[in-house]
C-alpha cells in the first residue's frame, strides 16, 4: 500500500474540571470530550523517512520539525514496532491551531492508524491507545471520538452513551492560545483566591442530558475551570461568549484552554442562524457549524 488516509475529528470539552495542582506539575482531571464534525485529514505515503507537510487554513502555525505531534506519533509508532520505517505525513488542516479543539492531538492520531496501516503492522486499537497516551493527554480520545470521560490527565477514557446528535456553533478566533499559559493563570487565581481546591467530580446532571439527548438541559450544565484564566488572557471572549447567548445558545463556553468559543444550538437549523448572526454582526470573524459526536480517527 502506497499511500492511506485517515480522517480525525475536533473536539470541544462539554465538561472539563481541574483539581489542585499535583507535584509533577499536572492536574487531575475529570474531562468530557465530544468529538465533533471538524475535520483534520492524514494522508501517509510511502518514503524514506518520516516527514510532514501541512496544507490548508492553519499551516502557517504548524510546525513541521520535530515539534510537530504527528511526526512524534510515527516515530513512536515505529519504536513500539522495532523497525525503522518511512512516511511522508500530509496533513490537510480545517481544526484550529492552538484552539483548544485538540488539533495537534488529532494530527497525531490520524498519523498513528495512517501509519499502522501504511507499514503493515496491524497493531490492535489497544497498542495505539497505549501510545497515544505516551503522547499527550488529548490525543487517545482523538482516536476514540463519540464522548467519553478522561480522568487522569484526561487520558484515562471511559466511553459515555449519548442519546442523540448535538449541534454546535465555533467561533473561530484569530491566534491561539498556549494550553501551558492557561493553567498557569489558572495556578494563579486560585493561588490569589486562596480557596481551597476541590477534588474534581463528575456532573451527574450533564451525564443524564448526554444520556437523554436533551440539548437544553446540556446547554444549562457546560462547564470548564479554565475559561476564566482563558478569558483573562483573551478578554475578547467575553463579548464573545455574551453574544452568542444573546442570539440564542443554548450554552456558551470556551472550548478547552481556548480561545475557541463554543455555543450549543436547538437543531442544524439554529446553528446555521446563529453562525450567521456572529459572524454578521461582528461578534466572530469566523463561525462554524457542527455536529456530534462523531467517530475517531477513521480510514477515508
Amino acid at each position: 500500500m502506497s499511500s492511506v488516509t485517515v480522517r480525525v475529528p475536533a473536539k470541544v470539552n462539554v465538561q472539563l474540571s481541574v483539581g489542585p495542582l499535583r507535584e509533577d506539575g499536572y492536574h487531575d482531571l475529570v474531562n468530557v470530550f465530544h468529538a465533533v464534525s471538524i475535520f483534520d485529514e492524514v494522508v501517509a505515503k510511502e518514503s524514506e523517512s518520516i516527514t510532514v507537510v501541512v496544507n490548508g487554513k492553519w499551516s502557517d502555525q504548524v510546525p513541521t520539525d520535530d515539534n510537530n505531534l504527528a511526526i512524534r506519533a510515527a516515530r513512536a509508532l515505529a519504536k513500539h514496532a522495532g523497525r525503522t520505517y518511512g512516511a511522508e505525513l500530509i496533513i490537510q488542516k480545517d481544526i484550529p491551531v492552538a484552539g483548544g479543539m485538540a488539533g495537534g492531538s488529532a494530527d497525531a492520531a490520524g498519523a498513528l492508524v495512517a501509519c499502522n496501516e501504511l507499514w503493515g503492522l496491524g497493531l490492535p486499537f489497544e497498542d495505539l491507545m497505549e501510545i497515544a497516551g505516551d503522547l499527550g493527554s488529548d490525543v487517545p480520545f482523538s482516536l476514540l471520538g463519540g464522548t467519553a470521560v478522561g480522568t487522569g490527565r484526561g487520558e484515562q477514557l471511559s466511553e459515555l452513551p449519548t442519546g442523540g446528535t448535538f449541534h454546535w456553533v465555533f467561533a473561530l478566533a484569530n491566534g491561539g492560545l498556549s494550553t501551558a499559559s492557561v493553567y498557569a493563570e489558572c495556578d494563579r487565581l486560585r493561588a490569589a483566591s486562596g480557596a481551597q481546591v476541590p477534588w474534581p467530580q463528575l456532573d451527574d446532571d450533564l451525564m443524564e442530558a448526554l444520556g437523554t439527548g436533551d440539548a437544553y438541559s446540556l446547554g444549562a450544565h457546560l462547564s470548564n475551570d479554565l475559561q476564566q484564566a482563558a478569558l483573562n488572557l483573551r478578554p475578547e471572549l467575553g463579548p464573545t461568549l455574551e453574544a452568542g447567548r444573546q442570539h440564542g445558545a443554548l450554552g456558551a463556553i470556551v472550548s478547552g484552554s481556548g480561545p475557541t468559543c463554543a455555543f450549543l444550538a436547538i437543531d442544524a437549523l439554529h446553528a446555521s442562524d446563529l453562525a450567521l448572526s456572529l459572524t454578521s454582526t461582528g461578534a466572530a470573524h469566523t463561525a462554524v457549524a457542527a455536529h456530534g459526536p462523531v467517530r475517531g480517527a477513521t480510514l477515508a
